[in-house]
Formats: structure tokens, C-alpha cells, sequence
């Protein structure tokens, strides 16, 4: 198949490749914004200018085959200092050991063909029922839901079965889509009470606007085309939006979607770096994709416990009644799941399945595939992660996050033998989008620099350099930098009546200068995303293919990346 055409011993050199480069170069995506001044963070990593690293990095693409400048660097880092010498070098190398460079991944084409081969289908695609509609998912939800939901139901031809499970499922999006325009019987799983009640009742009025519409659709072949025109019928009040109309704009939303889809819903800890987290929020509204945080059974309130309970007997006993077409074949559970949940306890008509999961939360990609390894049933997987800065990490020396020691990264006794870490700052980065930069989307920095010369302030004046609470929501309530500091420092409980406004200006005065340092310190952050992400990803996929029982693994690009940042799927078959 033409999606099983990486061995794994190739695999694995690529692997080496890119942990040779990050071994030099991930210094520089673990270094805290925060503490870009007060460690002198640009001195100490760049023996270069600002100005050098903005202009190599965006000519990056005219400089692609370029030799190496300086005798005595590697990629790009001079071996005696260790410091970043030669930046054309380095953006170089990070195009050369992303999962482009590399030419690891498979076309869409490619897999989508070859199924279709397999399974006897000589179509060049499906033909889209508009009896589903998109104005119920905002452009990027649709572009994702769209790809993803025709790989699926090509696996499920493939593997001949007829149910799908959606793990970390959310809004339902996926599962009603599956369900609707393919006739897939699908379970939703999320750990999320109020994703699931919300997906139930918006799969509930897709049905429903479905039926109304195909109704409409019938009526209308009856009569000529002529008498129909402006009679009010569905099409007529704009229910359906061309694309180059509803795409218009990526926060364009419209139908049944809550103001929080446009966000970021997976949180940091309290007392982690802010400013990175602001970083993330600022760059796109959705570099981070929407997912609900995973809260373990044992941090569950009894209450909680019981409604879970409650809702999911519910379901069961709806399933008992069910009685032909009039159901729905979208059932969304409330639960938190491991490789080690026992799925037919959840699931009690459950048969063989696909696994899949659009943008799952942290673990719960790699829980994902460690679940499709370990049960039988689940014939196929195609897993999409994203929140990188939530993975847990085995040797992380402080170990946070992992579950029942089970952590999220590395997945591959490969990596496992060699101990690989890249920590959270570096994971944090692995979360920005290179493409939408490269695009223009550039880089609103000034938040991280108000941050970063708090942190300044704090040393000189409170002798504090680690805060408990966070401080990021501030700055978009201030209206100066004089304000800003005020209410951070009313808001860390201390006393901001000992710094005049002149004192506090004068920090913002001195530091203005040097704020070209962090955009171009970011910029190169930016620039080795992609080599992070592209490690995280083959880690998973050399995972699959040290199980023993699955037969097909690839990479897969489903998205594009300029819509969706995290634009790569894990696809496995047994």
C-alpha cells in the first residue's frame, strides 16, 4: 500500500536526523520570554543582530540551497561559544529536518487512492450530501471535519465495519458529520459532561434541519426551477453559503457554535509561564485547537461522578428503545479514557471499529494509539493531536502530568531507549504556526514585552522573580504600560504605591529599544516549531510501527496548514 512505504530502520535514521538538530538548537525553544531580560536571554544564546535573524529568516526561501557560511558552526551554532553565529544556516537545517524536508509524510492523495483501490472503489471522491450542512461549523471546523470524515469512511470500507469511535469528540462535529453523510454508526467519547449534552443537543437540530431540508429538496424537484425563485424556501433565506462566501473569514461563525469554538480551551497550570501562554493566544485564535482539558476520574467531585453515571445508563437504555432509522447513529458518552478502558463496558452493541480523534487534548493522542493497539476491535485509527505544551513527558526530571506513570512523550521504545525530552517551553513552541506567519500573520509582541520588563521591575524593586499567580489577562485591560504594571502588581499582592509613574515609565523607556531582541528571538522560536512537532509526530508513527499487529502507518497531512495548524494525522490499520 502506498501508505506503508517507510520501513521502520529508515524511519528511525530520520529520527536520529532530527534529534542530532535539536540537540544544538532546542536551547533556544526552552528559553523563558519572561526572563528574556532579566537573564540577558538574547546575549546569551545569539552571537548575531536582531536585524540579521529577521532578514535570514524572512528570505529563509531564497537562501534554500545555500552552503554552510562558517567553517566552524554547526548548523548554524558555532562550536566553540555554542551560540547562534550563522542564522541562515540554522533556518536552513530547520527546513531540512521538519516533516517536509524530511519527505516522510504521505500525500492525502496518495492514502485516499490507494483505499479506494483496496476497497473497489473507483470514484474520485464522494459526493457530498448538502442535506449536511456547513453553516453549523465555522470555515475551519468544515475544512477539517470535511477531510477527515472522508479518510475515516474509507478506512471504514477498508476494514468492513460500520462503527467509529470519536475519542475526545467535543462538540460532536466529527461524529454528527460521520453519522449523517456516511451512515456511520459513531460514539462519542469526551471526558466533558457539558461537551457531551451540547453535542447531543446540536446533532439533535442537525437532524432535524436535515430532514426539513431534504423535505424542501423534494418539494422542489416537483415544480420548475422558475416558480421557486424567491419563495422562501430554505436555500433562499442563505441557509447554504457558497464557500468562497462562508470561508470568507476565519472568525466568521455561524449557526449553532459557542463563542468559546473560537478560542482556545485547553488551559495552562496557574503557575506556569503567562507570557507564553499569551504568546499563544495571540498569535492565532486557533494555533492551540479547541478541546476540553482531560480531569482524571479520581479529581471528579461524587457529583460529578453520578451525573456521568446517570447520563450514560441514559444513553443505554435510549439505545435498548432504539428502533430503526427514526434514531439517531450518533451516541455521545461522557468518560475518561485510557489504553486500558474497557470499551465494551462503555460501548455495549460495540463491534469492530475505527478509532479516530480530531485534535485530541495532550495525552489523549497517544492514548489514542496505545488504545488502538491494545484492543482487538479497533481495526483502524487516524488521530490528529494538538496541545503540545499539555503532553506529559517520561523523563521530564520533575515528572508532572503523567498518569498512572503512563506519560505522552516519547510513545517509541526508540525514543524511550534513548531517553528524548524536549520540555515544556520547547513543547510550547512546537504549538505555533510557521505557515500563518510565513503568511503575514506576524507576531503582536507587546504583551510578552510588557511581561518580560515586569519580571525586571519585580527583581529590582520586590525582589521577586517567580510569581504564583498569573498576570496575562492584564495587559488587555491596560491602557499603558504604566497601567499595566500597576495592576500586575495589585493583582500579585503587592504594593504598588512605592514606584512612582516615572519610575515605571522609565523601565518601558530603556527596554523599547531592545524589544526588536524578543520579535527576533520569537521568530526563531517559530522557525524550529515545525522540527519539535515533526519529532513528537514520528515518534508516534514509530510507535505504530513497533506494534507487531499493525500492519499499515503513516503520516498523513489532512489539512491545510494555513486553516488548521495541526494539519497532521497518525493513520494506522491492522
Amino acid at each position: 500500500m502506498a501508505f506503508n512505504n517507510l520501513p521502520i530502520d529508515a524511519l528511525k535514521k530520520k529520527i536520529d536526523e532530527v534529534i542530532r538538530f535539536l540537540s544544538i538548537s532546542l536551547s533556544i525553544a526552552n528559553a523563558h520570554t519572561v526572563d528574556f531580560y532579566t537573564r540577558d536571554v538574547w546575549s546569551t544564546f545569539i552571537s548575531a543582530s536582531p536585524d540579521e535573524v529577521l532578514r535570514a529568516v524572512n528570505s529563509s526561501h531564497d537562501r534554500t540551497g545555500a552552503a554552510e557560511e562558517e567553517t566552524n558552526t554547526t548548523f548554524g551554532f558555532c562550536n566553540t561559544t555554542k551560540k547562534l553565529l550563522d542564522v541562515p544556516g540554522l533556518v536552513r537545517a530547520a527546513k531540512a529536518h521538519s516533516l517536509s524536508g524530511l519527505e516522510v509524510c504521505v500525500h492525502l492523495e496518495e492514502l485516499m487512492d490507494s483505499l479506494r483501490l483496496l476497497t473497489g472503489n473507483t470514484t474520485a471522491g464522494e459526493i457530498w450530501d448538502r442535506s449536511v450542512p456547513d453553516e453549523f461549523m465555522n470555515c475551519k471546523k468544515a475544512h477539517e471535519v470535511r477531510a477527515m470524515s472522508e479518510v475515516v469512511n474509507s478506512l471504514a470500507k477498508y476494514c468492513k465495519v460500520k462503527q467509529v469511535i470519536d475519542v475526545g469528540s467535543g462538540k460532536g462535529y466529527l461524529c454528527s458529520f460521520l453519522s449523517m453523510q456516511f451512515n456511520l454508526q459513531v460514539f462519542g467519547i469526551d471526558s466533558s459532561s457539558t461537551n457531551t449534552h451540547g453535542a447531543q443537543e446540536r446533532n439533535r437540530k442537525l437532524k432535524k434541519f436535515s430532514r426539513a431540508y431534504q423535505k424542501n429538496n423534494r418539494a422542489m424537484k416537483n415544480h420548475e426551477p422558475s416558480n421557486n425563485a424567491g419563495d422562501g424556501t430554505t436555500e433562499d433565506k442563505g441557509l447554504h453559503v457558497a464557500p468562497s462566501e462562508s470561508c470568507a473569514s476565519q472568525e466568521q461563525v455561524t449557526g449553532d457554535i459557542s463563542p468559546s469554538n473560537k478560542g482556545i480551551d485547553c488551559t495552562v497550570d496557574q503557575n506556569d509561564c503567562d507570557a507564553e501562554s499569551d504568546f499563544l493566544n495571540m498569535l492565532s485564535l486557533d494555533v492551540v485547537e479547541d478541546g476540553s482539558p482531560r480531569v482524571h476520574p479520581s479529581q471528579l467531585s461524587e457529583e460529578e461522578k453520578e451525573k456521568r453515571k446517570r447520563e450514560n445508563l441514559e444513553r443505554k437504555a435510549r439505545e435498548g428503545k432504539r428502533n430503526g432509522s427514526d434514531d439517531s447513529l450518533f451516541s455521545p458518552l461522557t468518560s475518561y479514557v485510557t489504553a486500558e478502558t474497557e470499551l465494551k463496558m462503555l460501548i455495549t452493541e460495540l463491534e469492530d471499529a475505527v478509532l479516530v480523534g480530531l485534535h485530541t487534548c495532550g495525552d489523549l493522542a497517544p492514548s489514542t494509539l496505545r488504545m488502538f493497539s491494545a484492543k482487538n476491535e479497533l481495526r483502524a485509527v487516524c488521530s490528529v493531536g494538538c496541545c503540545y505544551h499539555l503532553l506529559s513527558e517520561e523523563f521530564d526530571p520533575d515528572r508532572q502530568g503523567c498518569v498512572d506513570g503512563v506519560c505522552g512523550f516519547p510513545m517509541s521504545q526508540f525514543l524511550k531507549d534513548q531517553s528524548c525530552f524536549c520540555g515544556r517551553n520547547a513543547r510550547m513552541s512546537a504549538c505555533l504556526a510557521l505557515e500563518r506567519v510565513s503568511a503575514g500573520g506576524g507576531l503582536p509582541m507587546e504583551s510578552l514585552f510588557y511581561r518580560a520588563v515586569l519580571h525586571v521591575i519585580l527583581r529590582d524593586h520586590y525582589d521577586c522573580y517567580k510569581s504564583e499567580k498569573r498576570v496575562g489577562n492584564v495587559y488587555s485591560k491596560a491602557s499603558s504600560f504604566v497601567d499595566y504594571v500597576r495592576r500586575a502588581l495589585r493583582k500579585l499582592d503587592l504594593d504598588d504605591a512605592k514606584l512612582s509613574d516615572s519610575i515605571i515609565q522609565s523601565y518601558h523607556e530603556h527596554y523599547s529599544p531592545r524589544m526588536n531582541e524578543m520579535v527576533a528571538f520569537n521568530m526563531l522560536k517559530v522557525t524550529l516549531a515545525p522540527c519539535i512537532e515533526g519529532l513528537i509526530l514520528l515518534d508516534r508513527l514509530c510507535y505504530l510501527k513497533e506494534q507487531e499487529n499493525v500492519s499499515h502507518s503513516a503520516l498523513v497531512q489532512l489539512f491545510d496548514p494555513l486553516q488548521s495548524p495541526r494539519c497532521y494525522a497518525v493513520v494506522g490499520i491492522k
